[in-house]
């Protein structure tokens, strides 16, 4: 992986199996490689210093979680193996186990931190109770379904931070 591209790792809570696979589709398409034979005729045709260069979008590695417990647990062994998550996709209801709002709770006791996007078509919960429990923090924001493919995509690049290695001193 060149400097230029980063892995960000995202956790998708969700009771539906459907939606984790469209967020796969969205933040995880199918990249194509570009081959050594085009890398090489580009630097024939314009030089090595003047090779087209493509801008690189941030790769996003997934992981899912179909309840509230489930996404605890994998938050606390990521956290413990020195791999945290940038951030969660969050579905407000994921019956029968914890809600999104209680699954929030758990999160900000082990990970203050981790930036949440609660995501729903229906919510128990509005936007104002929310903000009233859990205060307008930066790093908490809402998406709702239907959801544009554009805009969580924008998301995802915007709340997580570029984890692409330092330069060499």
């Amino acid at each position: 992986m060149s400097s230029s591209e980063s892995t960000r790792r995202i956790l998708v809570i969700d009771d539906s199996e459907a939606i984790h696979r469209d967020f796969r589709r969205i933040l995880c398409p199918p990249r194509l490689d570009r081959s050594a034979d085009l890398d090489l005729m580009e630097e024939v045709l314009f030089g090595a210093a003047q090779a087209i260069s493509t801008p690189v979008s941030p790769m996003f590695e997934l992981d899912s979680a179909f309840q509230g417990q489930e996404a605890i647990a994998k938050v606390q062994h990521a956290m413990n193996t020195g791999r945290p998550y940038s951030m969660v996709f969050l579905d407000y209801r994921m019956p029968p186990g914890w809600n999104g709002i209680q699954t929030l709770r758990h999160l900000r006791k082990i990970a203050p931190e981790l930036r949440v996007v609660l995501c729903s078509a229906y919510s128990d919960y509005s936007w104002e109770e929310v903000l009233q429990e859990f205060g307008d923090l930066p790093q908490l924001r809402e998406l709702r379904k239907p959801f544009n493919g554009h805009e969580l995509r924008r998301l995802a690049q915007t709340l997580t931070p570029d984890m692409a290695p330092a330069p060499a001193a």
